[in-house]
């Protein structure tokens, strides 16, 4: 029986898993080695090394309504793409308004996570912790781990031949970037086109002399601001078109979303993608294709090799005077105080059960949170694993044996082995995975049922945003709020823009409104066929 659990980290992750805990009656304790919670999105202006920080002008890439805890909304007044201050300063109300911070221990290392002798009937887990000096030893009934994937930069310098031996300049991983003075003036190559080499290629491309984009992918560029000025992801993660893509057949799905993203730009044009390409990216950026059309950034293929002071392209093209290289590269995920049985096992996500728990353990008491990369929110998909691994800790969600939950993780092994410096997270459908884990823990809607005894509430989640609130209407945890918060979300996202009143200003809800009522007829089809022959399992 499960009782005191070790929680790791105290970024989004670890508050959500603590204040999960005390709602099914357990005991946290959040171990937390810096002075603060946060994780990530505690802006810090050292580089020291000791922990990730996100640089001083992020953005979010996902809204605040898609991207909210999911009984506790962001302030109406907070804009719809959120600072890191905001978000920092959402998680401070968060802790505060459900009494998480006296469950916290700050400047906290945890040194090793290890298996008690008594493991197999016990479950039980030693948790060593140093705190200024002074190591404890713990024993907890079970841990969650919620440090994230934004741990070890990866830096793949033996794919370019020349950056260590030759190449005379400066060069860094993106995790040591804070803002862009450093390199005013200097012609900067910046390698990897995720969201983060985007971001940093556009900043710098208004202080540097030269930006130079480097990449191998296809990569298609997304706006945050999508039809009529709403949230992209607002407008786009609809159970509807999930339905839609789900019974579409997969090529003329993919040649539907190819022809949407080029209805903002050509994108063969600029060298990012084609509509003929099979393996691709996403990434979100407003500004890299003014960028790139004004030439204050210039897109590069994958490079070849370094000289002193210049980069060889694929393509045979040579930049010269480079003075920066900056690796955009991605991070490592890493768990240095998990047992070595333990810990060499996890090679990617889909080494674990739902992306969630090792198969292996004889005890299912060990639970990895956020370890997940999904087409939307990872503090929302974080959630809703937390509350999974709760129940099942308090003995509510009952967990399959370990031969089936490693048997499923077996059907999810990719083909082809990876060298084990590229493990890569497999990303997810954000709809697919949250009904997923939802209906693990008994928390999934039913549309069907909704359209019989709310058809507003029902019309509203299969064609609105598929917002975390439709997770609290049923089953444990369920949120008394969570109805109306459905029904308000678009107001509470035009909110921040009623600072200039017009005479003319007219409610967007209604009209969704009443096209959610001419589209009964297609919602009660398509809900009936997608809950008839949808099978168990999710598509990335």
């Amino acid at each position: 029986m499960v009782r005191r659990v070790a929680v790791v980290g105290a970024g989004a992750g670890g508050l959500v898993s603590v204040k999960c805990c005390l709602e099914e009656g357990l005991e946290p304790t959040c171990f937390e080695s810096s002075r603060d919670i946060g994780g990530v999105w505690r802006y810090t202006d050292s580089t020291d090394g000791r922990g990730a920080s996100v640089y001083r002008s992020v953005i979010t890439n996902t809204s605040k309504e898609m991207s909210c805890f999911s009984d506790f909304p962001f302030p109406e007044g907070f804009p719809s793409y959120l600072p890191h201050s905001l978000v920092l300063e959402y998680f401070r109300m968060y802790a505060r308004h459900f009494d998480l911070l006296r469950h916290v221990r700050f400047q906290t290392t945890v040194l090793s996570v290890r298996k008690r002798p008594d493991f197999t009937s016990s479950g039980q887990w030693e948790v060593v912790t140093e705190t200024e000096g002074v190591r404890e030893s713990h024993v907890f009934d079970a841990v969650m781990v919620c440090t994230g994937h934004y741990q070890e930069p990866y830096l793949p310098l033996a794919s370019f031949p020349g950056i260590d031996s030759r190449f005379k300049g400066q060069q860094l991983h993106s995790r040591e970037y804070r803002d862009g003075q450093a390199f005013r003036g200097k012609r900067v190559l910046v390698v990897g086109i995720g969201n983060t080499g985007g971001d940093l290629a556009v900043e710098l491309s208004r202080v540097a002399a030269k930006v130079f984009l480097s990449t191998r992918s296809n990569t298609w560029v997304i706006s945050r601001v999508s039809d009529h000025g709403f949230p992209f992801d607002m407008v786009n993660t609809t159970r509807f078109k999930h339905v839609l893509e789900w019974l579409l057949p997969s090529a003329l799905a993919r040649r539907i979303r190819f022809r949407k993203f080029n209805s903002w730009f050509n994108h063969t044009n600029y060298g990012l993608a084609s509509s003929k390409s099979s393996k691709f990216k996403i990434i979100v950026n407003e500004e890299l294709p003014f960028c790139l059309l004004s030439g204050t950034v210039v897109l590069k293929p994958n490079v070849k090799e370094f000289t002193e002071s210049s980069a060889v392209f694929e393509d045979g093209t040579t930049e010269e005077n480079i003075d920066v290289v900056l690796f955009a590269t991605g991070y490592n995920f890493s768990f240095p105080f998990l047992e070595e049985s333990v810990r060499s096992a996890i090679e990617d996500n889909r080494s674990l059960y739902n992306c969630v728990f090792p198969p292996w353990l004889e005890k299912p008491t060990l639970a990895i949170i956020g370890l997940i990369q999904l087409t939307g929110s990872i503090m929302v998909g974080s959630e809703m694993q937390a509350r999974w691994v709760t129940g099942a800790f308090a003995g509510w969600n009952k967990l399959p044996p370990p031969s089936r939950m490693m048997a499923e993780v077996v059907k999810r092994k990719p083909p082809v082995q990876r060298n084990p410096h590229e493990r890569e997270n497999l990303k997810m459908s954000f709809i697919s995975y949250m009904d997923k884990i939802a209906a693990c823990a008994g928390v999934k809607p039913s549309v069907l049922r909704l359209l019989l005894t709310d058809p507003q509430l029902a019309l509203a989640i299969f064609f609105g945003p598929c917002s975390p609130y439709q997770y609290r209407l049923v089953g444990r945890g369920r949120w008394s709020g969570a109805r109306a918060a459905i029904l308000t979300q678009w107001q509470r996202t035009l909110q921040p823009l009623r600072t200039r009143l017009l005479g003319d200003s007219s409610s967007s809800s209604s009209g969704r409104c009443r096209m959610c009522l001419l589209a009964l007829p297609a919602a009660l089809t398509a809900a009936f066929l997608f809950s008839k022959y949808s099978q168990p399992g999710w598509s990335p």
